[in-house]
């Protein structure tokens, strides 16, 4: 078990070695066609679970971690940042690798590769599905059998989110320090023989968040009761890399630096749990499309794409358990596509998962 401590900072979960992870609200792809990367729509809020001891459930105090509302059908992204070193970020859904579709393990895997590469992968909209594509995440509720971990285990057990991280070991960390010296030295006299300056650094890629500040009230005093079981499901498809590690596996330590389990629940619990109004309702796909905001599409020649797995290729689509999805489409015209270059708190508490 990992011993370094997780932190919220503000609406970001802050791992050792710099890591830092957001989950994005987005829109929902249609489930036919594979389509440009969606816009982020502002960050969910994260509350630890250890802050609501009369109000959730047994068992997620014992699982410890952080917690978030999402409706039904809502789709998200993850969003990396902060890792100004290598990491290796471990994401499962319901306990299922979402890049090589194997279980949950507490150890790194090159064959098939179970991880990300940080900070080379900025973010992750969804499962490893197919050459150059993932399948958005899309939250459901656990018994129907529409999750990735019902679909692949064929049991519905653990639903939500689970982080891991690792660091570059000790000898593997010198060496790219030293590399990244010999660089910035390099890169300080080119820039003194043509006389140019430090320009601003650019922007993060993605749409500006919305403003979803949520109201406050007191906490809910009912008492705890049966997990509002919550897991990812996949929706449409979209073009999204997830990178190949390119550096030898004995670089990286043999136990993690930190891991969080991240709970799911529906709006209704979240303001039964922590007293607090949920964020609204996304806004529909075709009035975000008439408005002539940005959908995004990413480009990285030099990047190896990790290939999908049988097991993954081959989960549905939650519209297949759910039915169809009516919410109007609006396909994006081109102009809105816009092409992407390379580019404190608390600790939470960890428990048996």
């Amino acid at each position: 078990m990992a011993s370094e401590a997780v932190r919220i900072d503000g609406d970001r979960l802050r791992l050792p070695g710099g890591v830092s992870v957001q989950f994005m609200r987005t829109l929902r792809l249609p489930e036919t066609g594979t389509h440009g990367l969606p816009p982020g729509l502002g960050a969910f809020p994260l509350r630890r679970v250890e802050d609501f001891p009369e109000t959730v459930p047994a068992e997620w105090l014992q699982r410890g971690g952080v917690l978030l509302p999402v409706y039904l059908r809502e789709a998200m992204w993850l969003s990396f940042s902060g890792s100004s070193e290598p990491a290796a970020l471990q994401v499962g859904v319901g306990k299922v690798c979402a890049v090589s579709g194997k279980p949950w393990r507490d150890k790194l895997k090159r064959h098939p590769q179970n991880y990300v590469v940080l900070p080379r992968q900025p973010w992750l909209d969804g499962i490893n599905s197919g050459k150059g594509t993932v399948r958005q995440f899309v939250a459901v509720p656990l018994g129907l059998g529409a999750t990735v971990e019902g679909q692949v285990t064929g049991e519905e057990h653990w639903g939500g989110v689970q982080l891991q991280t690792f660091t570059l070991n000790d000898e593997a960390l010198e060496r790219w320090r030293e590399e990244q010296r010999r660089l910035a030295v390099e890169r300080a006299a080119r820039m003194r023989a043509t006389g140019a300056g430090y320009g601003a650094m650019p922007a993060a890629p993605g749409a500006a968040p919305m403003a979803m500040a949520p109201q406050m009230a007191a906490p809910a005093a009912a008492a705890p009761r049966a997990a509002p079981a919550m897991g990812l499901g996949v929706g449409g498809s979209m073009r999204q890399e997830v990178y190949k590690d390119d550096r030898p596996g004995s670089d990286w330590s043999k136990t993690p630096a930190a891991r969080v389990f991240v709970h799911l629940v529906t709006p209704p619990e979240w303001r039964r749990i922590t007293g607090e109004a949920p964020p609204p309702s996304p806004v529909d796909r075709a009035a975000y499309t008439r408005a002539g905001l940005p959908w995004f599409d990413y480009y990285d020649e030099d990047g190896k794409d990790v290939a999908p797995t049988d097991t993954l290729e081959g989960v549905k689509p939650v519209g297949e358990w759910l039915g169809d999805d009516h919410e109007p489409w609006q396909q994006p015209h081109p102009g809105q596509i816009k092409p992407l270059g390379d580019a404190p708190g608390k600790p939470v508490s960890d428990g048996d998962w």
